[in-house]
């Protein structure tokens, strides 16, 4: 048996999963996960044991997750959204020997493992050429209770990181907890204090770090559901329903909600939520207050990353008497910030915001390289500016790295500078990270025409890059100037060039 079995001999016919795709008892997950973690098992996965999940939400991409972790494989999150030659480069660089698709997404899936001989494409329905449907795959695996002694991996996903190709990031300390094999590994899964706030509802997908808390949390004994995508008035309409304990949200969910009628908010029985974390983004402060008014203090704010998990917290009676604030250092990180010349400030000045890892881990991306070249050791930016108080709460105030976060996702503007400069009819093009009310940022480029006189039209450009790259990395618009600010060395200035609009915003 797994986990899963052990949780229906004592609660019985429970939900342990609801998703858009179906609903499963405990006992249910648990025959699922028996033939899924065999025939993972009897599959080649080469010496990094990794296996791709390319899926859009449903329960059955959770127990993907799940069953790749019972088996002792290295889940590699993708971006279920990326064109096939995208899919190709974080295939190749996981290594990945398997893919585990849905019929969203299969032919992108396949066509994106045809271009790196990736073997293994299984899921779905069989619609797609060289997917094996899910059934088909696991017919004829034995059911027998699989084995927990393998060692665990753990999961991998990509973030812009510091260059603008994606970089691979194991899980960190602060998110994995480890363990000697499976079993080891499940039973501290299942001391997570979340676990305690009841049912987990999954918001945005799952191959962002923060829904993917729920797989874990799910390991540990948490039911969970899964929404495909995320709706204000459905929320609503779940977390009463499902009596919903906890989640992880984007600001951009917050605003959504806000935006809804407030007799139907007033309406709405949210009463069980126990535990509301605020990810992603600086959440704009009226928006947070808001959100406190209406829910209570159970909402909290993570400021960290992928790479390197929580590196600030704070919860909201903190929060109202600190507006703004992304809270103060959690182990084993300590905050500090510099001046331009590396040199550290007093509380109250303003500066590069950096942190140091205690434990001297750090960011470790996939195949070396770090945040910051310049940083001690365990020492690495996210790439912000801040201010500190003496108490040792931090202030986001700005971004000096190039790294954009829209609704939560992390977008690198060389990408979408790459494809509009090959567009004949550009000169130079910079993209930069805007206010924009709903997602916080926006990416926005600006165009010098390589002829003035026959300038491309914007939505001429909006199209050609849209052609040539996943359409979430693609600017929202186009603006044509005549020049672009740049350095007394010659470089082109982007903290100049997106002053006049965080001044407007």
């Amino acid at each position: 048996m797994t986990f899963a079995a052990r949780l229906a001999a004592r609660r019985g016919d429970e939900l342990a999963l609801r998703g858009p795709d179906r609903d499963l008892t405990w006992t249910e997950v648990d025959d699922w996960l028996r033939t899924a973690v065999n025939a993972l098992l009897r599959l080649d996965l080469g010496p990094e044991r990794r296996i791709a999940i390319v899926a859009e939400n449903s329960a059955v991409t959770l127990l993907s997750y799940v069953a790749a972790t019972l088996a002792g494989a290295s889940a590699v999150a993708v971006n279920f959204h990326l064109e096939p030659a995208e899919l190709a480069f974080v295939l190749g660089d996981s290594a990945a020997a398997a893919v585990l698709t849905d019929d969203a997404t299969a032919a992108r899936a396949a066509a994106g493992a045809r271009l790196v001989d990736t073997k293994h494409v299984i899921g779905g329905s069989g619609r797609v050429a060289g997917v094996t449907p899910w059934t088909e795959w696991a017919a004829g695996v034995d059911d027998a209770d699989p084995p927990t002694d393998q060692p665990p991996r753990p999961t991998l996903v990509y973030t812009s990181g510091s260059t603008g190709r994606p970089k691979g990031v194991e899980l960190p300390p602060t998110s994995w907890v480890g363990g000697a094999d499976v079993a080891e590994h499940v039973e501290l899964l299942s001391r997570n204090p979340m676990i305690q706030h009841g049912r987990h509802l999954v918001v945005g997908p799952l191959y962002h770090s923060g829904p993917l808390a729920g797989t874990r949390l799910f390991l540990g004994g948490a039911p969970v559901t899964v929404l495909d995508r995320f709706d204000a008035g459905r929320w609503l309409e779940v977390v009463t329903r499902d009596r919903i304990g906890s989640t992880i949200m984007v600001p951009t969910h917050f605003q959504r909600l806000l935006a809804l009628p407030e007799d139907l908010r007033r309406a709405a029985d949210l009463s069980s939520l126990r535990f509301v974390l605020q990810v992603g983004a600086k959440c704009p402060t009226d928006v947070k207050r808001a959100m406190i008014a209406w829910l209570g203090e159970v909402v909290w704010e993570s400021y960290g990353a992928s790479e390197v998990g929580t590196t600030c917290l704070i919860s909201s009676a903190e929060w109202l008497a600190r507006p703004g604030s992304v809270g103060r250092a959690v182990a084993p990180f300590e905050a500090f910030v510099l001046d331009e010349d590396g040199r550290r400030v007093e509380p109250g000045t303003p500066g590069r915001l950096y942190f140091r890892d205690t434990t001297g881990h750090g960011v470790r991306y996939l195949h070396g390289g770090t945040a910051d070249p310049h940083a001690g050791p365990g020492e690495f930016t996210l790439g912000e500016m801040g201010v500190m108080d003496a108490d040792g709460y931090v202030w986001i105030t700005d971004r000096f790295s190039d790294l954009v976060v829209s609704g939560g996702v992390n977008i690198y503007p060389a990408e979408a500078e790459a494809v509009l400069a090959a567009h004949p009819g550009v000169g130079e093009v910079v993209c930069i990270g805007v206010p924009h009310r709903d997602l916080g940022e926006q990416l926005l480029a600006l165009v010098v025409p390589r002829d003035p006189a026959a300038a491309p039209d914007p939505d001429e450009l909006l199209a050609h890059c849209h052609a040539g790259l996943t359409r979430y990395k693609c600017p929202r618009r186009v603006e044509l100037v005549t020049e672009l600010a740049r350095t007394p060395v010659g470089k082109i200035d982007k903290r100049a060039l997106r002053a006049p609009y965080w001044a407007a915003g």
